[in-house]
């Protein structure tokens, strides 16, 4: 689901405080220390740093109010970094000599010492089967005929977090906690994002009106178990990790890492467009974006891109940074935001600028932003991306260690760093059109390349891993071209149907050549998916249902709900859905108003299983869910108290309604999907298996994408942990060599 999953309608839930930069600067060398983990590059910092202590230059610069302090806390700051520069360049060459040995040691018993493996979110099996057989994809078809291609078993449910953390930890979502973007508080029935918990400082310093947070804000994950490379980084094995979903908050261990999905944007949300705008209109996108006001006067046009709330002032609202507009004739203005200045023509994105939200007392949000240039005339209307946290400054940790944000910042320039970078919400509200969409979706694909690429020429040895979501956004927004009559597409003729899909596949395939020419033999490449995908033609609102079976109640007088289950009778209600494939049982002693008794409970869950699975859509006469599972029956271990009751798995071209993902209880059970949001995955997960190719054969009949982690730690000659629930897979040489 992401917005990937729907996870837009889902997810979009305002954080807690977003830590403040204090607005001091950073001294440059720290921005580039312990670059990229080279020991050898290191000890050369190090060295640059010591001269510079030893003999300064002069500079000159105004000092300010306040600048004592801030010349006495650089002095004790260059003091410490003398004294471990000393440190380190005495001891450098012990160090060295002792992580040479420990790190031939560690590749003792390797099978391969370097692991490629490539994650493309969503590839779908079906899809990639026939392209191949039609010559398009001559890449993945050499990884085929030369080593494995196969379909890969996803998790309950095949939702994009839960199958990621699975790949990651190699345990169900049991022992891993994650069983969808959001989580439901059993104290008010309301969502949660379930990967991760910010809170701000929970001290403060009253002056005046200002209320100054004391401390740090915390981040805390909520998915559990420990990633792989964490094992392996134990065993003296380095790993680079780019944009694996999940992994936000970042954690320490022996590598490098920038966190994927599930980091907020500036304002904590999973991602909030902007669109401003002349047009007066008193309609509220349904999710995902703002619309702000464009003022003009004298031919100038003013308007505002909302930030963070103001952490200093209690009920103070959001902060802003302004921008303004020159016309330019029709076609094209000109824009000054901050102290950047730039022109767009009508139809052009900005590159990746710095967006500043000043709160006073010294204390300023940092973000980055691009601007898109969608009319001038008779209106004036600007998209802006969610404010991602700026790679280069940033004021939440999305990458181990916080220096390798920035030197990719360094490298490349900005880059998107929130966790849906790709705004679907914005084309489903029709405020991107096809191009748009699929130009911002590539843009950042490019930059993921990028990283890609440095970190393959920097790990030598151990494991390179990255994950590219491109694959799964543009299945999602276009799979209403791949069929004859989508509701979503009905407007456009099959015939002029845009091969979107077809040229993603090839793209993807023209990177792995790309990569192929990266590696020797020596070395392992799998390129892995997820889940696959099929078309979301009809919507169905489960909640709906349980309504009219009589399972959900609602206040006397009241048909419908709001939102978040307003108006829901919980002193009457037996069952309730939120999310995409959860299904609740309303328990006394468990939710707050619960009001089924433990011991009817599995009753319940027999007859619900019962009347749901098969469910037919009196419309086309198809069978909308094809499968509910009990929770008890899919998962184990200690995190299962915190799964749903029943997981729903819908057929093909079915899903969760968005209404009934957002907890709403609406009069129809079954409508059609018109939203370009036209294909997904969270249905049945026996429908949507996901994709394993690998450089060397394998031979198991049914992988899943739980064995992926014992088989890295296998194949790199590690012991496995006793807790892992997946299998390693046995290399088709190994087998031959124990027959021989």
């Amino acid at each position: 689901m992401n917005r990937s999953c729907g996870a837009d309608a889902l997810v979009r839930l305002r954080a807690s405080a977003v830590k403040l930069h204090d607005g001091r600067g950073r001294p440059s060398l720290h921005c580039l220390r312990q670059r990229f983990a080279g020991e050898g590059a290191r000890a050369t910092l190090l060295f640059v740093l010591l001269v510079v202590v030893l003999f300064p230059t002069a500079s000159h610069a105004y000092a300010g109010p306040g600048a004592g302090f801030a010349v006495l806390s650089s002095f004790w700051a260059i003091f410490v970094a003398f004294l471990y520069s000393f440190y380190a360049l005495m001891t450098w060459p012990f160090r060295q000599l002792f992580r040479f040995i420990r790190r031939r040691n560690a590749y003792g018993k390797a099978t391969f010492e370097r692991a490629v493996i490539l994650g493309f979110d969503g590839m779908d099996p079906d899809l990639a089967d026939r392209f191949m057989k039609e010559g398009r994809l001559p890449n993945l078809s050499t990884l085929r005929d030369k080593g494995t291609f196969s379909k890969l078993r996803t998790t309950f449910p095949a939702i994009s977090p839960v199958a990621w953390s699975t790949f990651m930890t190699g345990v169900n979502p049991g022992k891993h906690n994650i069983y969808d973007f959001l989580a439901r508080d059993t104290s008010n029935y309301l969502p949660y994002l379930s990967s991760a918990e910010i809170k701000g400082p929970k001290r403060h310093i009253k002056i005046g009106k200002y209320s100054i947070p004391f401390g740090k804000t915390e981040v805390k994950a909520m998915r559990k178990g420990t990633p792989f490379w964490h094992w392996l980084g134990n065993a003296g094995i380095f790993s680079s990790v780019i944009r694996v979903p999940v992994s936000f908050p970042p954690e320490k261990f022996q590598g490098v890492l920038l966190s994927g999905m599930c980091v907020p944007d500036l304002k904590g949300s999973q991602g909030t467009f902007c669109l401003c705008t002349t047009r007066v209109s008193s309609d509220k996108f349904r999710e995902g974006g703002v619309r702000v006001p464009i003022e003009r006067t004298n031919g100038v046009c003013c308007s505002y891109v909302p930030g963070p709330d103001n952490p200093l002032v209690e009920k103070a609202g959001e902060l802003r940074a302004d921008f303004e507009i020159r016309p330019e004739g029709s076609k094209s203005a000109r824009f000054a935001f901050g102290s950047e200045k730039f022109t767009l023509k009508v139809g052009e994105y900005s590159e990746w600028l710095p967006a500043e939200f000043k709160a006073g007392m010294g204390f300023t949000a940092h973000g980055i932003c691009r601007f898109y240039l969608k009319e001038l005339s008779p209106e004036v209307e600007v998209y802006i991306t969610p404010v991602n946290i700026d790679p280069g400054h940033p004021d939440l940790p999305i990458s181990h260690p916080v220096t390798y944000s920035i030197y990719l910042a360094k490298l490349f320039g900005p880059y998107a760093t929130l966790g849906l970078a790709e705004d679907t919400w914005a084309l489903n509200e029709h405020v991107l059109d096809d191009d748009a969409f699929l130009a911002q979706a590539y843009g950042n694909h490019e930059d993921r390349e990028k990283m890609l690429f440095d970190a393959l020429d920097k790990t030598k040895q151990g494991l390179c891993t990255c994950v590219f979501d491109t694959t799964d956004r543009v299945q999602h927004m276009f799979w209403r071209y791949l069929e004859e009559d989508h509701p979503a597409a009905r407007d456009v003729p099959h015939s002029q149907h845009p091969k979107v899909i077809q040229d993603l596949y090839e793209r993807m395939d023209r990177l792995i050549g790309r990569v192929m020419e990266k590696i020797d033999d020596d070395t392992l490449l799998m390129v892995i998916s997820d889940h696959g995908f099929k078309s979301f033609a009809r919507c169905m609102n489960l909640n709906a249902w349980l309504h009219q079976n009589g399972y959900l109640a609602l206040k006397d007088g009241k048909t419908e709900s709001g939102d978040w289950f307003e108006d829901v009778d919980w002193s009457r209600t037996r069952a309730y859905t939120m999310g995409l494939n959860g299904l609740y049982l309303n328990i006394k002693g468990r939710e707050k108003q619960g009001i089924v008794d433990p011991a009817e409970e599995e009753a319940l869950k027999d007859e619900l299983q019962k009347k749901l699975n098969g469910l037919v859509d009196p419309a086309s006469g198809t069978v909308g869910i094809t499968g509910v599972f009990i929770a008890d029956n899919v998962y184990r271990g200690p995190y299962t108290d915190n799964s749903p009751d029943l997981i729903v798995g819908y057929g093909a071209g079915y899903r969760a309604s968005w209404d009934s993902v957002m907890g709403k209880v609406t009069g129809q059970v079954f409508e059609d999907n018109i939203k370009a949001w036209s294909g997904d995955h969270c249905i049945d997960p026996r429908l949507v298996p996901g994709v394993l190719f690998s450089s060397h054969k394998f031979i198991e009949e049914k992988p899943a994408i739980v064995d992926v982690a014992p088989t890295i730690l296998k194949l790199f000659g590690l012991a496995l942990p006793a807790h892992f629930d997946g299998k390693p897979w046995t290399l088709a040489s190994q087998a031959v060599n124990r027959k021989s």
